[in-house]
């Protein structure tokens, strides 16, 4: 069953930000499926099992940006 969490990543600006993003969160192992909406900086991430925001968040460093903290 996926599992299906909503991120928000700051420092996003225009559809190069949100192709980094999501070719980053897309390497993480299990990632089924990631959105993006530029305007709010939601991310949904579905993936095969949860994963560890320490993972998401690096991935997300690696991109250029910066996981919003809840």
């Amino acid at each position: 069953m996926a599992v299906t969490n909503i991120y928000t990543v700051t420092g996003m600006t225009c559809s190069h930000c949100v192709q980094a993003v999501t070719g980053e969160l897309s390497t993480l192992p299990g990632v089924e499926d990631v959105r993006v909406d530029l305007a709010s900086g939601a991310v949904t991430v579905t993936s095969a099992a949860p994963l560890a925001d320490n993972d998401v968040r690096a991935a997300v460093d690696e991109a250029g940006y910066e996981l919003a903290t809840a």
